[in-house]
């Protein structure tokens, strides 16, 4: 399930880039910095500039909350990852 995660964030980014949002590689610590993120008080690189062009299906926090992973994350972690969602005006 990890190396779905990192592959499905790394197309995430893929695409961002594609709308001109740059964000940091990732690296063989993904899960990791993932879960980093999300204890922080940092938003997820990109995350601001997604929320303006409407493409927060495509930041690290869509993706904590995504079915096909939720077994990766704590509650907590995915409370989290809503909570900055939801904020920002994400639409589900």
């Amino acid at each position: 399930m990890e190396e779905k995660f990192i592959a499905a964030w790394q197309s995430n980014r893929a695409a961002a880039a594609l709308m001109g949002i740059r964000m940091r590689p990732i690296d063989e610590n993904a899960l990791k910095n993932a879960k980093r993120i999300l204890s922080g008080t940092r938003l997820s690189d990109g995350f601001n500039e997604l929320a303006a062009k409407g493409q927060l299906k495509l930041s690290l926090e869509a993706l904590v909350i995504d079915k096909r992973f939720t077994g990766l994350f704590t509650d907590e972690e995915a409370n989290e990852a809503l909570t900055r969602l939801l904020e920002a005006g994400y639409r589900f």
